[in-house]
């Protein structure tokens, strides 16, 4: 491995690197500085995110810029406002000890006479966002005639965004003579296109294999039955204690609600996506890169450029409808040669795409089953003892109040003592994983299905009973109804419903198979809308059934009721919906601080 001496770095800028913590080169700037520094000639990076890219081309840039002359030497074009800033102010920090280099960022979303007056008082650099750039060249107040490299950072999502035209545009006020540099994180026809018309010849420099996902990152599939996917991602949050990671979901709306419900069980997340306000979008950034937030749950679009270090797991709640873009997901984790973690939330039906994963990153997916109750709790409570064994005690303060302590606890041993410490901290997560159900799915033994005991005909989730009821889609009843109507005759608990099959007549619904009796026996004389109910165990093999089950996913899974936000219903009900009373989602903030 050479030494940054040994790319003839400088030693004012190795100084800068130093006090960052840059020890020695990274694989792409080890390839890709020389070249910058010693030829001419244009360069194709294939290279990950997280990989030191930035550095790789940010330092012969401050490296060769010429002080005397006042005008942009240098165009480094982002695809979004997040890395445009990021690629800024690492700039900044690579030429703090040369104090006359100007790096001015210009993007979208800022005061653009600002950045006019900015660039009016001289600029040595130019880091842009294509549309705010194009503006700014069309008020004649970014002037590139002078510019001598032109640097595309991820280029690919450049393209995937839509700003071909607006490159095209660019490279039009930029001299024919200048040195071009793409970084992508995978190679598609159109950055070949680029090359073809605007570059000469040049070299290709690839980290790793072309188009494949970083070595240091583990893909990890768990396959589930679609309804229990937000089970599975809580299981996931709790079986790493100290997660810190973005969860990528494929829509705005899907982004917000599986955030709320995080937040409503007590997890410390929030939402990132398109119907954000700037501002919004800034504070949200903010906390998760003082890791206030632990889980940044994001689309796609509105993930594109953030650039945050040491984030533990990236999470697909969806696959990504782009291949492509699961490489650039999975490369949020992983960054500077560290280890990360990609985890795939996905059902049997999208093997075929699971597959086409494996076969752009050149790597397989590890399939691990769902971690179970038990395999949960063993966790935290480690992560409790080991918080425990670390804490830091101030002596001088706490010695005059142990005497009293002391002999409080004085009829208490050591092994009493210790018991009532873990029951006091962990009762309520103890009480809310110890029925966990088994929610892993299989292509043949699911272990998720069984029959009724003494029933013919119908399955039920684990857990789980089925019951009939004479009234269907004519009488109007729908999920929310049907939940109102069962937990209004249950007066002194509220009732875990399941799956929901309307039919045009009658319903068929779970409740916990320790409940059936109870539900059937508070049945006698009760009316919906003028008819007469009749309840009773489910016993028509479901083949016999003359009509299609509700959509499941748009009321919540089994054993988790439905949504206060979208169908109303009180705060009892919201909590059987997110699972764990109010208490424990506070002592579940507890163990996650």
């Amino acid at each position: 491995m050479k030494s940054f001496q040994e790319l003839n770095v400088k030693p004012i800028i190795i100084k800068a690197l130093e006090e960052l913590g840059f020890e020695n080169p990274m694989p792409v700037q080890e390839q890709v500085i020389p070249l910058l520094l010693e030829s001419s000639s244009d360069i194709i990076a294939l290279a990950q995110t997280g990989t030191g890219k930035t550095a790789a081309f940010g330092i012969p840039v401050i490296q060769q810029v010429d002080l005397s002359i006042n005008k942009p030497q240098a165009l480094i074009l982002a695809p979004t406002r997040e890395l445009c800033v990021q690629i800024s102010d690492d700039l900044n920090d690579y030429s703090k000890y040369i104090g006359d280099l100007k790096v001015i960022p210009v993007y979208g979303g800022a005061s653009i006479d600002t950045q006019i007056s900015a660039l009016r008082k001289g600029a040595h650099v130019i880091v842009a966002t294509p549309g705010r750039l194009i503006d700014l060249i069309e008020r004649k107040a970014a002037k590139l005639d002078a510019v001598k490299k032109v640097i595309l950072d991820e280029a690919d999502e450049m393209l995937n965004m839509g700003f071909s035209d607006s490159i095209e545009t660019i490279f039009s006020y930029v001299p024919e003579g200048r040195q071009m540099l793409l970084f992508s994180a995978t190679m598609p026809s159109e950055i070949a296109s680029i090359a073809k018309r605007y570059m000469g010849k040049y070299n290709e420099v690839v980290v790793g294999s072309k188009n494949s996902g970083a070595d240091n990152i583990k893909h990890i599939c768990y396959t589930v039955h679609a309804k229990d996917k937000y089970l599975v991602l809580k299981r996931i949050a709790d079986y790493y204690p100290d997660i810190y990671g973005i969860v990528f979901c494929r829509t705005r709306r899907e982004t917000q609600e599986i955030a709320d419900k995080l937040m409503t069980d007590g997890y410390n997340a929030e939402a990132l996506h398109g119907d954000l306000s700037q501002s919004q979008r800034d504070y949200v950034m903010n906390k998760f890169r003082i890791k206030n937030v632990q889980l940044l749950v994001a689309t796609d679009v509105a993930a594109r450029g953030i650039d945050v270090d040491n984030l533990t797991h990236v999470i697909n709640y969806n696959i990504p409808d782009e291949i492509d873009s699961y490489n650039h997901r999975s490369g949020r984790t992983g960054r500077a040669g560290k280890a990360g973690i990609s985890i795939v939330i996905s059902n049997l039906k999208e093997k075929f795409l699971l597959k086409q994963i494996e076969r752009k990153i050149s790597k397989s997916f590890i399939n691990a089953k769902v971690p179970s109750g038990k395999e949960i709790c063993e966790k935290q409570l480690f992560h409790l003892i080991e918080k425990i064994e670390r804490v830091e005690i101030n002596h001088e303060e706490i010695e005059p109040y142990l005497p009293l302590v002391y002999k409080k606890l004085e009829w208490m041993d050591k092994e009493e003592l210790i018991k009532r410490l873990v029951s006091f901290e962990f009762n309520e997560f103890l009480n809310y994983y110890k029925d966990a159900a088994n929610i892993n799915d299989a292509d043949d033994d699911r272990g998720g299905k069984k029959k009724l005991p003494g029933k013919s005909g119908s399955t039920s989730t684990s857990g789980m009973s089925n019951l009939y009821i004479n009234v269907g889609k004519i009488d109007g009843i729908n999920p929310v109804a049907l939940i109102e109507l069962v937990n209004n005759q249950i007066t002194d608990k509220k009732i875990v419903i399941g799956k929901i099959e309307i039919g045009k007549k009658h319903t068929v619904f779970e409740v916990e198979s320790g409940e059936a009796d109870n539900v059937l026996s508070v049945f006698n004389n009760v009316n919906f809308e003028g008819r007469q109910l009749h309840l009773k165990y489910d016993t028509e093999p479901k083949s016999d059934r003359s009509f299609k089950p509700e959509r499941r996913n748009d009321y919540g899974g089994g054993g988790g009721g439905y949504k206060k936000k979208s169908y109303g219903g009180s705060d009892d009900q919201k909590k059987k919906s997110y699972g764990g009373s109010s208490d424990y989602n506070k002592k579940r903030n507890k163990y996650r601080s």
